[in-house]
């Protein structure tokens, strides 16, 4: 129900009301912001006129379906209180004794009207333009609840130049003075900012909004939606009623249907006085099971009838802050409007001063309203809100002081999809909010180290994800070590090949003037054998962590040991080709049998391979490389050969040299088989051929410590062929049969 309240001057007479009850209501109010504010009607509206005094307060009660309310009574007392410690102070106001008249206009714009024009007129039946008034000076008046009342009323007084005092919600959003002198409710468009950064603080994304279709309400449903989106958060609904039309029984069982099967556990709810003074509240709004509720409201939190199950200890409220005023008149002097551009500490030690717009640095309190079991009702102080304060100063919440419904077995979650943990990035789904995602985990080489993250973000080049994918860490490095099975294996092989290579050199040496080494020419044996020891023994250079002098030595320590064996090989052959042409009578390649032409064949095709690695090795040098794009979180340590041309030169000329040597034993094939070393020659170089051949295709085809490894392999696997097709019959004569070890059994066919 609202009221209309104008204050005059008038003089007052004896009073004789029980001072000491009424300064229980005292406590209640804060200064002149909450003496307008506080005020209640006491009955309805309605029939014939009685007039009563409660000692010189003339108080005019229409007397006609009376609804009897105590807690209006009792702000009806406290304002009474008010008035008459004004008017028993000698320093305030002095001389002077107000008095005021309080007129309901049962929520309605033409009984409002009415009420305004009685006033002007100063008698029960308004006469327009004359003033019947015989005593008293109207001073001000105090707007009604009702926006569409008091804008009405507004509008009418500034043509009369009364002052107006607006202690609701009617020009929340406004700034304009000159119909409402002073501001007393805040603007509550300064109380978004505390209501989002509540709903940050227990990461409440998901709303739902209920309010009336008021325009206030619906202007401050628009901010409000606004500043909840550039917070990141979404409204799943915003819930309309009428604020003047009764709501229907069906109506009503919508909205509660819809609250309830909304996936949002937190329900904002906008109400003005004239709201719950209403019948739109009342009784419809209750069965809020399993949700928490936060009220905003222009009225004091004991209005609202919340006492039903479906609020117990699952609201949160934001009001004004209330205290006790230890001396009241001294704050009502420093509120004079004559000083209301002063800065001045009150006797609570709190800061007043008007702002740019004229309005009251008004600070909100966040009430949580608990229920005991004996069915009393207690409001506990959670936090506060001071649109004023510095930034970071302004928001508090002690969330160990809220007490949650026993439902609640943690503090509630309202959002419409789970927060994504990091190692995922949130992709919103079609259609819907940006609230409503799916989590997607970050692509490969990306992390999110944060929960909600848009976007994930990429690892710096030398780092990768975890398995998680929320931190980068240090890639794994990746070469062919000593310490792993792999290399461990390969190092074995290589000096297990050295060791056999190492004791048929023995062998050799010991039987050395037995004539089946001495018709093997036994000097190019001798340079074979070291030259294949050294080939093993290359292979270790490319275990290991790769350095600038390993890079180096590899490719050519490689390429002119093989290229001495292969042009041992080579001499061999054509040593045994001659020494058969020479026999023949005739024959001119007697001048040149000897060990000088096998000599020079060696040293001539060693020294060209010779020439290609010095100019490799001066034109582009191999130098160990970090490559990190060819295997996913590795980084490979690997030689980069500096010049592929110039190392497939070198097994180019490896390969010439094998195919020399496998065409001329070949031809060389059908000489005397026990003497003749070409059937082994070629089956040795037909091995090597192929190795090498196969060994381009996998070479190229792997990466890292793996390419290390297929080099080895075809290192020991051509140069164990060698080993084997040539030099093991031989041991195995010498050895095991030593009666084929004469002079005639080589030389027979």
């Amino acid at each position: 129900m609202a009221v209309v309240i104008h204050v005059e001057m008038n003089n007052m007479g004896n009073r004789n009301y029980n001072r000491e009850e009424l300064k229980d209501q005292f406590q209640m109010l804060q200064g002149l912001v909450h003496i307008c504010n506080v005020v209640r009607p006491i009955a309805t509206i309605g029939g014939k006129r009685e007039v009563e005094k409660i000692s010189s307060v003339h108080i005019i009660v229409h007397k006609s379906q009376t609804i009897f309310r105590e807690l209006n009574y009792y702000n009806f007392l406290a304002f009474v209180f008010a008035v008459e410690e004004i008017n028993n102070s000698s320093e305030l106001l002095p001389n002077i004794t107000l008095g005021f008249d309080l007129y309901d206009s049962h929520n309605h714009a033409l009984i409002a009207l009415r009420v305004f024009m009685n006033i002007l007129s100063g008698m029960d039946t308004p006469i327009i333009n004359y003033n019947c008034k015989t005593s008293g000076t109207l001073a001000a008046i105090i707007e009604v609840v009702s926006a569409e009342e008091s804008k009405l009323i507004s509008n009418m007084l500034r043509i009369y130049n009364y002052p107006q005092i607006s202690y609701t919600s009617q020009n929340r959003f406004s700034s304009d003075t000159s119909s409402y002198l002073y501001q007393i409710m805040p603007r509550i468009l300064k109380i978004i900012s505390g209501i989002v950064k509540l709903l940050k603080n227990f990461n409440w994304t998901w709303i739902g909004i209920i309010t009336s279709d008021d325009d206030n309400s619906l202007t401050f449903v628009q901010f409000l939606k606004e500043t909840i989106g550039q917070s990141g958060a979404c409204i799943e609904f915003i819930e309309i009623f009428s604020q003047i039309n009764p709501l229907s029984n069906k109506k009503v069982a919508q909205i509660n249907e819809k609250i309830q099967k909304s996936s949002t556990n937190v329900i904002i709810g906008l109400f003005n006085r004239e709201d719950f003074w209403g019948n739109n509240l009342r009784g419809n709004f209750q069965m809020i099971f399993g949700k928490v509720c936060i009220i905003i409201s222009d009225m004091d939190y004991h209005v609202i009838d919340l006492v039903k199950p479906g609020y117990k200890n699952s609201t949160l409220l934001f009001s004004r802050v209330k205290q006790n005023i230890p001396s009241f008149l001294k704050f009502i002097r420093e509120l004079h409007h004559y000083l209301k551009n002063v800065h001045f500490k009150n006797v609570l030690g709190e800061d007043i001063f008007f702002d740019e717009n004229g309005d009251l640095p008004i600070e909100y309190s966040i009430t949580n309203l608990i229920f005991l079991p004996n069915g009393t009702e207690q409001h506990e102080i959670v936090g506060s809100y001071n649109p004023f304060a510095a930034p970071g100063e302004d928001f508090t919440i002690n969330e160990n002081m809220i007490v949650w419904d026993a439902a609640f077995t943690q503090v509630d979650v309202s959002v419409c999809s789970q927060s994504c943990a990091p190692g995922y990035r949130k992709l919103t789904k079609e259609g819907k909010p940006v609230c409503c995602y799916d989590c997607i985990p970050c692509p490969s080489g990306e992390i999110s180290n944060e929960t909600d993250m848009n976007n994930c973000m990429k690892c710096p080049e030398e780092q990768w994800p975890n398995e998680k994918r929320d931190v980068c860490v240090p890639k794994l490095i990746s070469f062919l070590s000593h310490e792993e099975p792999l290399g461990i294996i390969l190092t074995l092989i290589s000096i297990f090949f050295f060791l056999i290579t190492a004791v048929i050199l023995g062998i050799f040496i010991k039987y050395q003037d037995t004539p089946i080494v001495r018709s093997n020419n036994r000097n190019l044996s001798y340079i074979l054998l070291v030259s294949l020891m050294l080939c093993f023994l290359c292979s270790l250079i490319f275990i290991g962590h790769p350095e600038e002098v390993t890079c180096i030595l590899r490719q050519t320590v490689f390429g002119i040991t093989f290229s001495i064996s292969l042009s041992s090989v080579l001499a061999k052959t054509v040593t045994v080709v001659m020494a058969f042409q020479a026999t023949k009578p005739g024959s001119k390649l007697r001048k040149w049998m000897g060990s000088r032409v096998s000599y020079s064949i060696v040293f001539s095709c060693s020294l060209l391979q010779v020439i290609i690695c010095l100019v490799w090795l001066g034109t582009a040098t191999p130098f160990p490389h970090q490559n990190i794009q060819s295997e996913i979180g590795t980084i490979l340590i690997e030689c980069n050969e500096g010049s592929a041309i110039a190392f497939y030169c070198v097994l180019g000329y490896l390969g010439f040299l094998a195919g020399i040597s496998f065409i001329v034993a070949f031809l060389a094939r059908n000489l005397p088989g026990s003497f003749n070393e070409a059937k082994h020659i070629t089956f040795s170089m037909l091995m090597f051929c192929s190795v090498w051949v196969s060994f381009i295709p996998t070479y190229l085809s792997t990466r890292g410590k793996y390419m290390v490894a297929v080099e080895i392999f075809g290192i020991l696997v051509s140069s164990s062929g060698i080993l084997g097709c040539i030099f093991i019959p031989k041991c195995y004569i010498i050895l095991l049969r030593p009666d084929r070890n004469n002079r005639k059994y080589i030389i027979t066919k």
